[in-house]
This record gives C-alpha cells, structure tokens and sequence, in this order.
C-alpha cells in the first residue's frame, strides 16, 4: 500500500501530515510517498523523510495519482478555495484522511463524494478512551492553548510576573480563562507559568478541580448551568436566556482582568457569545482578549477573525489556527494522531479494512462509494 503525503495548500498552513519519524513506524507496512518540502514549513527536510525510507514524488498529480491514501492536515473540506485544485486529483475508491470540517462544508463533501473519495474526517474521532491518542482537537488545543498565553503576554503592556526589584516592586497581571477544555487548562497552566495570577470560569462545575490543581481560582457564576456535560465530555449548548444571565455575570469579573482568553466552542456550531462590547469597554486601557473561537464567530462581540480589534485601548484578538504557528511539534501531536489512527484501520496484513461494528471507524467514516454515510453529516446537508 502507498500513503501519500502532499503539501498542505491552505493559506498560512505549515504543518505537515506526517513527521519523518513517523516513517519508521509505518515502513513496515506501507510505501510513504511525499510530496517535495511538504514538510519544509514545518521544519522537516525532504532528506529526513528519505533517510527514514519515505519515496520523493515527481509532482503533486503524482501523489494522488500513485498513493491508495492520502494523509493530510486539511483535506478539501477544511481547504475550500486552494482545495479545490485537488478535486481532479481525487480517483474513485482513493482514501483521504485528514480534516474536514464535516460539519459545515456540506457543498465540498458532496464534491469529494460525487469524485468517489473514501474520506475519514479526524475531527469526528469519538471522545473514548481506547481512540484518545488519535485526538486531534484535543492535541491542537493543547497547541492552540498555549500559544494564545504567549501572543496576548506580547501585546499586553505589562509583564505577566511578580517581580520585586531594586526600582520597586512589580504586581503581576491578572488573566480571565474562559472553558476549561484542553486548550482553556493549557492556557491557564502556561499563564501560571508566566507568573500570572489565573481565574477561570467554565459552564462545568466538574472541571473546578481541575482548574485549581494548576493553581487558578474557579470562578462560579450566580447562575444554574443544570445539565452541562454531554457524553463527550463537551460543554452543551445552552439557550438564550442562560446565556444573557451569563454575560451579565462575566461582565462583572472581566473588569478585574488585564488578559481574558476565551476558548468555548461547540463543534459545528456557532461559538456562544460571552463577553459583551460592554465588558471590554470595562476592561482598563492596555488589557487584552484573545478570543480561541473566532473561527466560530467568536467567543466576544468585538472579535474581527483573524484581525485584531481594539476598543477604548482594549486590544481584541481573533487569531485563526494557531496550531499552525507552531507548527514543529504541531505537526509531531498531528503526526501521532493519524498514524495512529491509520494503523488501526490497517489489519495484520497491512490491509485497509473499514471495519463497520468497530466504533472508531464508523464513527470517522465520512463518505464511500460515491455516498456520504455519516448520519450527522446527512442532516447537516438536508438528507442525502
């Protein structure tokens, strides 16, 4: 069998399918054919790849033309506009593994469809325990998480530590974390790393323990959250009443913070809004949000994705994949995720097997023999 690795196309994108040591673990079974510097933005050179028994292809058509599957970060899905260029590429039968926004890329899924495509969308890898080190929203938050700390200690005016000094003493900042998911627990353990002194706020009143062993204060909010957990361990949705008492209650804390990082989002749906233009204009002149849901809408009203905003010298930050700015060991927790869960789709013989019963493989099976398959993914496109 031949995975095929290309380069990734979308805008800003530098990470990479497959680090070459992820080779070695695959070579055994398969053909790893690569696409010329795939890697390079990521820090990997073609030669990494060739020293580990990776093949060079003559072009891009080539990968597609000569793998079985094709691994990649951002499938046609995920890259609407440069994906597109793909379609032609796609043969009947060829598995494409990799994001996919499924859930709200309907008109391109259908496209891959119509193109016979086997698609296997990582986002729908489902939240158990056996299929945790094929996660990768939980490795990109983690990414995501600690990357957000770092860009909103660069635009705040202040340092995040308390310093005593011989020209006197500095107080440290204070940071708001909202969500305490795997990127709002990383935001909050790389603040406290900082020196920062972290409050955190999530819908969950399970997570306090969480949030306090890394040394922030759990935040509770005036407010019944009732039945706030699905079985996924996400944050449910809530309605909008719930939600008004919410950001009046967030307002009230917000103006104590110099930094608020915002990470609550529901996967396919619009991110709920929970700090107000009020709340920031509440915040002192210098502050900072830096708002992880702006590719959702965004968690603040103010948010611009992908821009920075700014309100009575209150700087609002919408930055938009952020995994992709670290993308060295980005693209390693990436690497891991798919191998994985490449391997697991492999039988003993290193032969592709979708195996229906099993519920990883059913639950990420996006589409096969020209018809989407995935019953979410159905609904969302109004029936197939």
């Amino acid at each position: 069998m031949i995975i095929g690795i290309p380069r990734e196309t979308f805008a800003g994108e530098n990470r990479v399918a497959l680090v070459p040591d992820a080779v070695a673990t695959l070579a055994a079974d398969v053909q790893i054919l690569l696409e010329s510097d795939a890697g390079r933005a990521a820090g990997f050179a073609d030669d990494a790849y060739v020293e580990r028994g990776a093949q060079i292809a003559a072009d891009r058509a080539d990968v597609f033309a000569r793998a079985d599957a094709v691994l990649q970060v951002r499938t046609y899905g995920a890259n609407p506009e440069a994906g597109r260029a793909d379609l032609s590429l796609v043969r009947n039968g060829q598995v494409l593994i990799g994001a996919s926004d499924p859930l709200t890329a309907a008109a391109q899924l259908r496209e891959l469809a119509d193109a016979g495509a086997t698609l296997f969308a990582m986002e729908l890898i489902p939240r158990i325990t056996r299929a945790q080190s094929m996660d990768i929203l939980s490795s990109m938050a983690t990414v995501a998480g600690y990357k957000a700390v770092l860009i909103a200690a660069a635009a705040l005016p202040r340092m995040f530590p308390l310093l005593m000094t011989a020209a006197g003493t500095l107080t440290p900042a204070r940071v708001l974390v909202i969500g305490a998911g795997v990127a709002g627990l990383q935001a909050i353990a790389t603040a406290r790393r900082l020196g920062a002194v972290v409050q955190a706020y999530d819908v969950r009143p399970a997570v306090k323990d969480q949030i306090e062993s890394l040394g922030a204060e759990f935040i509770e909010l005036d407010i019944d959250a009732g039945d706030s957990e699905d079985a996924g361990g996400y944050a449910k949705a809530q309605d909008e009443t719930f939600y008004n008492r919410q950001r009046e209650e967030l307002a009230k804390v917000a103006g104590a913070n110099d930094v608020i990082i915002t990470t609550a989002a529901i996967p396919g749906q619009q991110a709920p809004l929970l700090i107000t233009a009020d709340a920031v204009r509440g915040m002192e002149s210098g502050s900072v949000v830096v708002d992880l849901a702006a590719e959702r809408g965004g968690n603040c009203e103010l948010t611009q994705p992908g821009e920075t905003a700014e309100e009575d010298g209150v700087k609002i930050m919408g930055p938009l994949n952020l995994p992709a700015t670290v993308p060295f060991h980005a693209s390693q927790m990436y690497s891991h995720n798919i191998t994985t869960f490449f391997k697991h789709l492999l039988t003993e013989e290193g032969v592709l097997q979708l195996d229906m019963e099993d519920e990883i493989t059913r639950e990420t099976l996006v589409m096969r023999d020209g018809e989407i398959v995935h019953p979410r993914i159905r609904d969302s496109e109004g029936g197939d």
